[in-house]
C-alpha cells in the first residue's frame, strides 16, 4: 500500500522554550483508520497542525503523498488532508448548508454544475441529503458534526483527520457518527480520548506521550496492555482507584 502520511524525527517548541514535539516518526499508509491517543498535554494537537502547515518546524519532515509540507506546498498538501475539527463550529461559518459544503470547490474553480453536484453527493455521503438550505447554525451538534465532515468529503482529499470527533455527543449520535465514518473509504487519522470509539473503528493504535510516539501497535493489543495504558496515563492504576471496579475489566 501507499504511503500516505510520513512523519521524521519531528521536533518542536513553542516560543516560551516548552517542548512539544521531541522527535516524532510515524508512517500511515493507505485505506489504513489509525487512532492517536494520549493524555491531555501529549502533543497531539501541536502534531494536527503540522500535517497542513499551520504549525512549521525546523526540526523533523512530514510529507503527505510525498509532498514535503512547506510553505511552497501548502496549497497543494492543503488539498490532499481533509481536517474536522473538535468543534464544528470552527468550520461552519455560511448562512446556508449548501454554501459552507460548495465553498471548498469553489475556491478550487469548480463550475456551478459540478459544485452542485460535488455538493449532493457530500451530503448524501454523510446523511444529510435535503439540508442544502438549512441553517448550519440551528442544527444540532451531531448534524453540525456531519455537515463539517461533508465540507472535507467535498474537496475529495485521501486522508481524513478526526480531533475528538465523538467529543460532547450523546451515545447514539456517537454510534451514528461510528457508523458513518466506518463506511468512509479514505484512509483515517482519529485523534480520540474515546478508547471505545477507537475500537470501534480503528485497526491500529498509536499512543502519545510526552511529545514523543511511545506505543505503536494492534488496536485490540495496546487497548488491552493495562500496564502500557497506566503508564501513558490513559489508565488508572489499581490503587489509586476509588471504590470498586477494574479499568482493566472495562477494556476487555
Amino acid at each position: 500500500m501507499a504511503e500516505v502520511l510520513a512523519i521524521e524525527n519531528l521536533k518542536f517548541s513553542y516560543p516560551d522554550g516548552q517542548p512539544a514535539l521531541r522527535g516524532v516518526s510515524l508512517s500511515i499508509h493507505e485505506g489504513e483508520c489509525v487512532a492517536l491517543i494520549g493524555p491531555n498535554g501529549a502533543g497531539k494537537s501541536t502534531l494536527l497542525l503540522h500535517l497542513n502547515g499551520l504549525l512549521q518546524s525546523h526540526c523533523g519532515v512530514v510529507r503527505v503523498l510525498g509532498q514535503v509540507v512547506r510553505k511552497k506546498s501548502f496549497k497543494t498538501v492543503r488539498r490532499q488532508i481533509g481536517m474536522v475539527f473538535q468543534n464544528p463550529d470552527d468550520q461552519l461559518f455560511s448562512p446556508t448548508v449548501f454554501d459552507d459544503v460548495a465553498f471548498g470547490p469553489l475556491n478550487l474553480g469548480m463550475k456551478e454544475a459540478e459544485v452542485l453536484c460535488v455538493v449532493q453527493q457530500a451530503l448524501r455521503a454523510v446523511g444529510m441529503g435535503g439540508y442544502e438550505q438549512r441553517s448550519p447554525h440551528h442544527l444540532s451538534l451531531g448534524e453540525k458534526r456531519r455537515i463539517a465532515i461533508a465540507t472535507v468529503l467535498a474537496m475529495s482529499p485521501p486522508l481524513l483527520v478526526f480531533d475528538e470527533p465523538s467529543s460532547s455527543l450523546d451515545p447514539v449520535g456517537k454510534w451514528q457518527l461510528i457508523k458513518l465514518l466506518r463506511g468512509l473509504p479514505q484512509t483515517k487519522l482519529i485523534v480520540s480520548h474515546d478508547l471505545e470509539m477507537v475500537q470501534a473503528l480503528c485497526s491500529r493504535v498509536m499512543i502519545m506521550n510526552k511529545g514523543l510516539i511511545t506505543a505503536d501497535g494492534d488496536c485490540h493489543t495496546v487497548l488491552q496492555d493495562y500496564d502500557l495504558l497506566v503508564k501513558n496515563r490513559l489508565a488508572i492504576a489499581a490503587d489509586e482507584k476509588a471504590g470498586d471496579g477494574s479499568i482493566k475489566d472495562s477494556l476487555e
